[in-house]
């Protein structure tokens, strides 16, 4: 009966020793010295009562009792080697893996097009999923892993659990028709007091800072229409002579899809930084590294 007690790490003396055939010889191939090789044999040989290895002309013989340990060790180090000290490289090109991103709305039509491009191009297997969460959700789903990058402007992810990358700055820009009479690249202050408003109130945390801005300068607008979406705005502001602001990469990209042009704020608005935000414990995972590194060429901007 074995020893409930004994020391596992000590069982690859055994096979070192049974192979070799010497003390000295096995000490060399574990990289220990042959003291230590001797002292773990003493422990072995206490805790299983059998001597282990007898001194012969032809070297260390084992008892039959360490020959019946060969084979468990054997599959003990494989298992060990096969399931813990390898890491199986992250292969894109092969992976079926879903990548899960947390985006508003206004980051589906920043990130997504570039994304799926890349994806289509260098990970054709894999998925992509795009889902918008509270803020406290978000944070939930980074560290439990199904989500595995956040992207954007999520201010509140500044806990010690979570790691950033800036990627670009992005501001605001106003809407309007194309064929409205207010013509030039900027709007006066007297229009935009002067015209409705369409207003987005959206999850998103990046349409506040202009909102906080407006209320620090005690700016109040004339708003004809407040909307929790964003996707009806290039239709509404091609039909109306409403005037809308939104984030720049949205005014482009909308300025694309319907009769509308893109007209300066008649105020100075500060830049923000969008980022991807990711969980320390998927710090050193490969897949997440990948998606990470991917993220960074598409997007980021070191200026």
């Amino acid at each position: 009966m074995w020893d409930l007690d004994i020391d596992l790490n000590l069982l690859p003396v055994v096979l070192a020793v049974t192979e070799e055939r010497s003390v000295s010889r096995a000490a060399q191939r574990l990289g220990w010295t042959q003291p230590k090789v001797s002292i773990a044999l003493n422990k072995l040989r206490a805790s299983l009562g059998d001597p282990l290895f007898i001194r012969t002309s032809h070297g260390m013989e084992p008892t039959p009792r360490a020959l019946s340990l060969i084979a468990p060790t054997k599959d003990i180090l494989q298992r060990v080697k096969s399931n813990v000290l390898l890491n199986e490289a992250f292969d894109p090109a092969a992976t079926t893996r879903k990548f899960t991103f947390a985006l508003s709305d206004i980051g589906e039509m920043t990130f997504l097009p570039k994304l799926l491009a890349y994806f289509e191009k260098h990970a054709p297997n894999a998925s992509v999923s795009s889902v918008t969460l509270p803020p406290n959700e978000i944070a939930n789903g980074l560290e439990s892993g199904d989500v595995d990058l956040a992207c954007g402007y999520f201010p509140d992810l500044k806990k010690r659990n979570f790691f950033q990358q800036r990627l670009f700055p992005h501001s605001f820009i106003c809407l309007l028709n194309a064929d409205h009479p207010i013509k030039g690249e900027q709007l006066s202050m007297k229009d935009f007091l002067r015209l409705g408003h369409a207003v987005v109130r959206a999850e998103g945390r990046s349409q506040e800072i202009f909102e906080q801005l407006l209320q620090k300068h005690k700016i109040e607008r004339h708003v004809v229409l407040s909307t929790p979406h964003f996707m009806s705005i290039p239709f509404i502001i091609a039909s109306t002579n409403l005037l809308v602001t939104v984030p720049y990469a949205v005014g482009e990209s909308f300025a694309r899809i319907a009769n509308i042009r893109l007209i300066k704020p008649p105020m100075e608005i500060p830049y923000f930084d969008l980022k991807q935000h990711w969980h320390r414990k998927y710090h050193k995972d490969e897949a997440n590294m990948w998606v990470r590194a991917v993220v960074s060429k598409l997007f980021g901007n070191p200026q």
